[in-house]
């Protein structure tokens, strides 16, 4: 990690967060006391198989899902104890990038109209969409087309042109190339460096991918059934794991093309 992040202040922290269901044995804790902060600036990458629960740590830290126990800070606010009011104002600052681009995308809705609905719901004066796409490298073209009309790549990045709409300064990148081929999920990975060098954005990458990792994140947070198992700096986690299950996690995903533009 540079000595620049580690100047900034902490503008994500979560303490103790647990989650459990109920089950047909009682109730199933999916995620125990987990504890991290995320520098402005930062990208801290949360990795583990899928059912470890880092999704799950990503919705309470959203407050999409409400935690059993623990506490979540944003800004040194307390997001578990904001009004709905408090709430909706928190929510233009922190924005999500989900897994699948097929499913995030309302194939009813053009192109235009499925930017301008983050304006729409925080009654806020729409920026103009042609730059929004091409700062994701589409043409304007595309504003009066459907989903159906587009590739996965492509996509994705009309989502994260919406997730970018009210500019946030905080985004979860929920697994956001893991439906896409390997080439294609590469230049998108790239594209989100080079939104986050211009825009100072702060960064939760969600992945299984010890390589995307290590070219994207400054520090990972490795998840076992739950818990936090290991946590460093990205590189050295990457290059020296102290544990057998990263050790895994590392041998099971193969290099990324990442890296070359």
């Amino acid at each position: 990690m540079s000595m620049d992040i580690l100047d900034t202040e902490v503008l994500v922290e979560a303490e103790g967060l647990v989650k459990e269901y109920a089950g047909g044995n009682g109730r199933a804790r999916v995620v125990n006391d987990v504890s991290f902060t995320i520098r402005r600036g930062e990208t801290l990458g949360l990795v583990g198989e899928s059912g470890c629960g880092k999704s799950t740590v990503a919705r309470m830290l959203l407050r999409l899902v409400e935690p059993t126990a623990g506490s979540v800070r944003y800004g040194g606010v307390d997001v578990l104890a904001a009004s709905g009011s408090e709430m909706r104002a928190m929510r233009r600052r922190m924005q999500v990038v989900f897994q699948d681009p097929y499913a995030a995308l309302n194939p009813k809705m053009r192109v235009r109209e499925i930017l301008a609905e983050p304006f729409a719901i925080h009654h806020v004066a729409v920026r103009p969409m042609g730059e929004m796409l091409r700062e994701v490298g589409l043409d304007e073209s595309a504003l009066e087309r459907y989903p159906h009309e587009f590739s996965g790549g492509q996509r994705q990045r009309i989502n994260i042109a919406r997730a970018l709409a009210l500019r946030p300064e905080f985004v979860v990148l929920d697994e956001p190339v893991s439906a896409l081929d390997v080439s294609v999920g590469a230049q998108v990975v790239n594209l989100l460096k080079e939104l986050q060098r211009v825009h100072g954005l702060t960064y939760l990458f969600i992945s299984h991918s010890m390589p995307l990792v290590r070219y994207l994140c400054d520090r990972v947070a490795v998840m076992q059934r739950g818990r936090l198992v290991e946590m460093g700096d990205a590189l050295a986690v990457c290059e020296s794991p102290r544990e057998a299950y990263t050790r895994m996690l590392i041998a099971a995903t193969p290099e990324m093309p990442v890296g070359a533009g």
